[in-house]
């Protein structure tokens, strides 16, 4: 894939880099710079042609965007799960109503969301599955069970949970992707895990009978592990590029400090230096490779494998 950038490209990458450079620094709490981002028309490039987003920008573009957010080191996001998680999800899997309901709400920055998958005895083995969803009746869900290690679940709107929705099944069998309204007082409880840190940067989530209504269903009853796996493939997209720009800083600062310390001269230091500038380099291919399949939830794997392996060493 060619990710040459064109002059319309610069010209996108200027307006970003001009409107950071008078906005990042705004002393806003973290959902006010979502609706700034929102009312700019930052959020969910690329969903215009459909009317679901605020404007129509190319796929460099949006490369574009990502790297001039992390050079300016702009604020954290609050609205990542929506936009770079959700949103494209629906848009594959979605029905038009769950697009018309959900999108321009995470495009305005106004709703925000959280991630149901992780459970106690189902992390890395996300098939494990033990959170269950009951048919009521009424036209909604009953949600029981116990989400852990969720983000923003303090501060979400909705949550996207996967549950069990056909009693007996086993492993990827029986699993539905349910759109969770968070305010339920006494149905849903968050609790924040506090870290060796002192932060609190991850939550359990308890689900007592939690209502999801029946259209609000991605991709149908029993699709679960389907649409999970898509939204996998999703989740190390344009934003993984960013974060390249961040790992890029980080090893120019290790350089420094090498060379002010005099270490640089030690041919073995100089070596574990170079080759992690040529894996950066190498990373940064295959992150742009991947977007030339989007959802593709084996080859964004691969590109989380590298970069959590280069970060480590």
């Amino acid at each position: 894939m060619d990710f040459g950038f064109t002059a319309e490209d610069e010209d996108f990458r200027a307006e970003a880099r001009a409107w950071l450079g008078e906005h990042a620094s705004a002393e806003l709490d973290r959902r006010g710079w979502e609706r700034a981002l929102g009312k700019a028309g930052w959020i969910g490039l690329g969903w215009a042609e459909g009317g679901y987003g605020n404007r129509s920008a190319t796929l460099t573009q949006q490369v574009a965007w990502a790297e001039e957010y992390a050079r300016f080191r702009a604020p954290p996001r609050s609205g990542h799960i929506g936009e770079n998680l959700l949103a494209p999800t629906l848009l594959a899997h979605g029905t038009s109503e769950q697009k018309g309901r959900f999108l321009p709400a995470i495009a305005a920055g106004d709703e925000l969301w959280c991630q149901g998958y992780s459970e106690p005895g189902a992390g890395s083995d996300l098939a494990g599955i033990r959170t269950k969803a009951e048919p009521a009746g009424d036209g909604t869900y009953r949600v029981t069970g116990q989400k852990i290690w969720t983000s923003l679940a303090r501060e979400a709107d909705w949550c996207f949970v996967l549950a069990r929705t056909e009693p007996g099944s086993v492993r990827h069998h029986g699993l539905s992707f349910l759109l969770v309204a968070m305010d339920q007082p006494g149905r849903i409880e968050v609790r924040p895990i506090r870290q060796m840190t002192g932060t609190s940067e991850f939550n359990e989530v308890f689900f007592d009978g939690a209502h999801a209504r029946v259209e609000h269903v991605g991709g149908g009853g029993g699709a679960g592990w389907r649409v999970a796996m898509s939204l996998l493939g999703f989740e190390r997209g344009v934003s993984t590029l960013a974060q390249q720009i961040g790992f890029a800083a980080e090893l120019g600062r290790v350089v420094r400090a090498a060379l002010d310390s005099g270490t640089v001269g030690d041919p073995v230091l100089r070596d574990r230096l170079v080759r992690q500038w040529a894996e950066l380099r190498v990373m940064r291919w295959n992150a742009l490779r991947t977007l030339g399949s989007p959802g593709d939830a084996g080859a964004s794997s691969v590109a989380k494998l590298l970069w959590g392996g280069w970060h480590q060493r």
